[in-house]
């Protein structure tokens, strides 16, 4: 059976392409079809890593795993991870190419469409049903010239286009019938059909929004997708996503870095009923009353630790510790809460050595070769096995290392303080572990009640179910075309 693709681009950013692809993905894979997920080009620094040794957006892990298959380097051929304001890691087929500035990146586009149709089609070769995501919006029309991530990856695969708008936002009808204004003739030809997302009250309300829409563009009207309440339930990819959640009355307190990175290692906890997870924004000193401080990923550990420092963050710290408050660094953070981190070669920026936060007696070294990998580990005081992943750049070692809380593989990882209250580690993705997560949130004074990873698949069945009563699938499936040669 030769496989068919369908792609799914959005009005705008953040309309929800991400989820709806997860969404598709289960929908179409629980009627039994080999589904699997694609996205061109994805921005983010929230990085999963593959089986075999690769990097991808977090999104495409999610959407494989709605799919029911393992994620894999070609579902996300082209990543870019921001590492400034004006530049970011280009990691191609899950491996870093180069680290490019905003704008050189065209010149370095214009030469990855093979390697993204490669991706492509071998993908197409072993199922029945590829949901592409688009990136952005198509009507950013002046970058259409050697576009990879919408139209023109469209144009060069041969795959028609649903276009999504998101109502929350408003003008909906703008965004809509104003792409298909900008667009060129053969672009705005491959969209097929439209849908309408995150819509609250009564969707019949928009009956003549629908009709405006078709009548000024032509496209058929695929349906209207109301606001789906337990999305905060699934990973997050965009830092926007990113945000305080209320609950019990043990407080996380994580504040928002710049370049924050892998910030899925919040999820689990923001699941938990006991626990309120609260984004500590820049002008907002940490809350004296946090019971732990977690210092998150960092794409840019050195950058984003000055930023720290600029916000008084580190003043906030040392009372937190000098309280009897908990803290946790994972990877940046980690390193963050060092004596000193050095980077000798300038792969951060200029070489040099800065004094870390000084909680820890680690010292850090940045060296060129990344470390990406799978990693299987186990919790000696409590005996529990847990799985994870590491993305980074660095080695750490010091003293503090003897009172290692982890083994991953066989070998100790992450350091600890004499009295246990700082600790930190390279292991991301281990509080998604219930047993891990119940006995380490019971060492800190808390507890935990939540079956984590069972309730995102129920979530991703719910999400499935959601698009299915509001979404024409026959329709969307039917709109599918062969992937050609």
């Amino acid at each position: 059976m030769t496989a068919r693709a369908i792609m799914i681009q959005g009005a705008g950013s953040n309309v929800g392409k991400s989820l709806l692809v997860a969404g598709l993905a289960r929908a179409f894979a629980d009627r039994g079809l080999r589904v699997r997920p694609f996205k061109p080009q994805n921005m983010s620094n929230n990085a999963a890593v593959t089986e075999d040794g690769g990097e991808i957006g977090r999104a495409q892990a999610l959407q494989a795993r709605a799919a029911r298959v393992a994620p894999r380097v070609d579902m996300n051929p082209v990543l870019l991870k921001p590492e400034s304001e004006t530049g970011a890691q280009v990691i191609v087929q899950g491996r870093r190419l180069t680290t490019v500035a905003a704008r050189d990146y065209a010149a370095v586009r214009a030469t990855l469409m093979d390697r993204v149709l490669e991706s492509f089609h071998r993908l197409a070769a072993g199922c029945d049903l590829i949901v592409v995501e688009g990136a952005g919006s198509p009507a950013e029309v002046n970058l259409r010239a050697n576009d990879i991530a919408n139209m023109g990856f469209a144009e060069a695969a041969g795959v028609p286009v649903i276009l999504v708008g998101d109502i929350d936002r408003g003008g909906v009808i703008a965004q809509l019938v104003g792409t298909k204004t900008v667009l060129a003739s053969a672009d705005a030809a491959r969209i097929k059909g439209f849908a309408i997302n995150k819509f609250r009250g009564d969707t019949t309300l928009f009956d003549g929004g629908i009709t405006a829409i078709r009548d000024h563009t032509g496209w058929t009207s695929l349906g209207i997708v109301p606001w789906f309440a337990d999305a905060w339930r699934l990973p997050a990819e965009d830092v926007m996503d990113v945000a305080s959640r209320p609950g019990g009355g043990f407080k996380v307190a994580v504040p928002r870095l710049p370049r924050i990175a892998n910030f899925d290692d919040l999820d689990p906890l923001a699941t938990e009923p006991g626990i309120s997870v609260q984004i500590i924004e820049p002008g907002r000193p940490l809350p004296g009353d946090a019971d732990l401080v977690l210092l998150p990923g960092s794409k840019s550990t050195i950058a984003d630790l000055a930023a720290f420092r600029s916000q008084g963050w580190d003043i906030d710290l040392q009372a937190h510790v000098r309280r009897g408050g908990r803290v946790l660094g994972l990877c940046g953070g980690y390193q963050m809460l060092g004596r000193e981190i050095a980077d000798p070669e300038g792969i951060e920026g200029t070489p040099g050595a800065v004094q870390g936060l000084g909680l820890l007696d680690v010292t850090t070294v940045m060296k060129p070769a990344k470390r990406v990998a799978l990693s299987n580990a186990v919790h000696p005081a409590s005996g529990e096995a847990l799985e994870g992943y590491e993305i980074h750049l660095g080695h750490t070692e010091g003293p503090d290392c003897a009172r290692a809380w982890l083994e991953i593989d066989g070998r100790p990882e992450g350091a600890a303080s004499a009295n246990g209250r700082v600790q930190g580690c390279y292991l991301h993705g281990l509080f998604a572990a219930d047993g891990f997560r119940k006995a380490w949130l019971s060492a800190a004074g808390t507890t935990s009640s939540v079956a984590y990873e069972s309730g995102v698949e129920a979530t991703l069945d719910a999400l499935a179910a959601h698009l299915a009563s509001h979404l024409d699938l026959e329709k969307i499936l039917s709109l599918a075309e062969e992937v050609r040669a």
